[in-house]
């Protein structure tokens, strides 16, 4: 793969990496649509000779995975400022979430956390064309494709989690930036988040459902979609059957493929992933399978040498690509989506999992829920980096002994239960402390302070003082995942965390084996080729 380079911030020239692509979902012409999802990246290769004109490639991972960016500094720093005004930015947050950004582990990295949102907006004449549903031109968008990106802190694996749209959850209280405009938090289906604000809710509202740290989110509608998908080309995808997704109701995106293995671009691509009558059991369920296999086919295309070559296409996309997306204001330069690329190519294909929320329906099938369980247990897989493949190297169990008896132990116990949705419980840091005092800590003081956090963990700020940790964890019969190091901490520390709001008694997970991926959540390797089972009502 050719390859051009720049200057990163400490002055010397990095290559610049290859194109992705992102494609999205929508719901179909009846109401409202899913929007994209999806991406691939790739490694790159030797370094492209320098043009006489001093054109210089760079290339850019939207949607997480792929899409991609590319700057001319021979039209220079005004073409550069050119794409940069071409995103649009929003605020990442608009809840009163106080979850705090994951502690860094012991080599000093963080899992980076990005939140995918397909919009159904028929804010333009070309959505309303490609997303059907005229009536709904004038109405606020619904964030009808959902996908939290995960990357491990070492960068070698990534999972991701789609979730249904109509999951009933309870969104918190969002303040819209525009008109300051308050909405109370209410219990809907999640894709009404977007309503509330923008998608700082959408992400306030994951933050809240999951306990995970959100780092960043990027938005796209159904026209960028189509204008990405056909600038990068072709995506394979297969089905096991002809289908058309279209009946006599009008229901269906108009795909129309016979049984095997197809490119989909532009139009098409954007078909495939807002399918839903006409794959499986025609429900969200399966759409969101389909869009797993879109991103996994992207990829290993990406990664295998497809390449867009051709100067001037790549100049129409990166001017499709940064005028269709929205992301917050953290990823608002296009050095800022380089750079996040760069970082996404590190993580091998074998090691990207896509999953979908463990689900079931409630409310007489009317809607569906997070499953009891299961659903918890493939977020605190998250919450603690633990990758959805189950191939993370386990650690030896080296248990340090405690350096000093417990009574001589400073401990500080603070308050983790500030959830906006559940709503704090006063006083549990000073009942943890009183338990602990009875168990023999007698050093142990409550701290005041009120934040969220998910899960209960004890961190300890250096390696000397990890035998104290397991062994108050153990005290309080904590698993030993919850002992953490922490540089910003100066005694062992424990946080009670929103799994415990209640009594002396660490509340047990219900799972057996709690560092694997439930079934329930339908796993997909970004290695496996696999078709879309056709419903037999949609096929010709």
């Amino acid at each position: 793969m050719r390859q051009s380079s720049v200057r990163g911030e400490s002055g010397r020239r990095v290559a610049v990496p290859e194109p992705r692509e992102h494609g999205e979902d929508d719901s179909p012409p009846e109401g409202g649509g899913p929007a994209p999802d999806g991406a691939g990246h790739r490694k790159g290769g030797p370094r492209r000779p320098k043009r006489s004109r001093g054109v210089r490639i760079l290339r850019w991972s939207a949607l997480t995975l792929a899409v991609l960016i590319l700057g001319a500094a021979g039209v220079g720093y005004v073409y550069y400022q050119h794409l940069n005004g071409n995103l649009k930015k929003e605020d990442l947050d608009l809840g009163d979430s106080k979850l705090g950004k994951p502690e860094p582990n012991a080599a000093g990295q963080t899992p980076l956390n990005i939140l995918l949102i397909g919009s159904d907006s028929r804010n333009t004449a070309e959505n309303v064309k490609l997303g059907g549903a005229k009536q709904d031109a004038d109405r606020k968008p619904l964030a009808d494709v959902q996908m939290l990106v995960h990357v491990s802190a070492d960068r070698s694996n990534m999972s991701v989690v789609s979730i249904p749209r109509d999951t009933r959850v309870t969104i918190p209280k969002c303040t819209d930036p525009g008109d300051g405009h308050v909405y109370p938090k209410t219990v809907a289906a999640i894709n009404q988040s977007l309503q509330h604000g923008g998608a700082g809710c959408t992400v306030a509202t994951w933050k809240e459902l999951t306990g995970i740290y959100i780092d960043h989110f990027m938005k796209i509608d159904f026209s960028g979609v189509v204008t990405m998908a056909d600038a990068v080309g072709g995506v394979p995808v297969c089905v096991d059957n002809n289908v058309y997704s279209h009946d006599k109701s009008g229901h269906g995106s108009g795909l129309k493929l016979t049984k095997g293995t197809h490119p989909v671009k532009g139009v098409q691509a954007l078909q495939w992933l807002r399918t839903r009558y006409g794959f499986e059991d025609n429900t969200d369920i399966g759409r969101a399978k389909a869009q797993h296999m879109y991103m996994s086919s992207m990829i290993r295309q990406l990664k295998a040498g497809t390449k867009l070559s051709d100067p001037g296409k790549l100049m129409n996309l990166a001017e499709a690509a940064t005028k269709a997306l929205t992301v917050d204001h953290g990823l608002g330069t296009v050095k800022k989506l380089y750079d996040l690329g760069n970082d996404l190519k590190r993580v091998p294909t074998k090691r990207t999992t896509m999953v979908t929320m463990p689900w079931e329906y409630g409310g007489g099938g009317e809607f569906v829920m997070p499953k009891p369980g299961d659903a918890e247990q493939t977020f605190s897989l998250l919450r603690n980096d633990i990758a959805l493949d189950g191939k993370d190297k386990k650690k030896p169990d080296k248990t340090p002994a405690p350096t000093a008896p417990k009574g001589e132990i400073p401990v500080v116990v603070q308050n983790g239960t500030g959830s906006t949705v559940l709503g704090p419980v006063s006083g549990r840091a000073g009942v943890i402390t009183g338990e602990l005092v009875r168990l023999g800590y007698t050093k142990a003081t409550a701290n005041t302070v009120l934040f969220s956090q998910a899960d209960t963990t004890v961190a300890y700020p250096s390696e000397s003082e990890q035998g104290d940790a397991l062994a108050l964890a153990k005290a309080l019969k904590l698993p030993k995942d919850a002992v953490k190091s922490s540089k910003s901490v100066q005694d062992v520390t424990v946080v009670v965390g929103n799994d415990w709001r209640e009594g002396t008694v660490y509340p047990k997970a219900a799972a057996t084996d709690d560092d694997k991926t439930p079934k329930s959540a339908d796993a997909l390797n970004g290695e496996e080729k696999k078709c879309m089972k056709v419903n037999t009502g949609y096929t010709f």
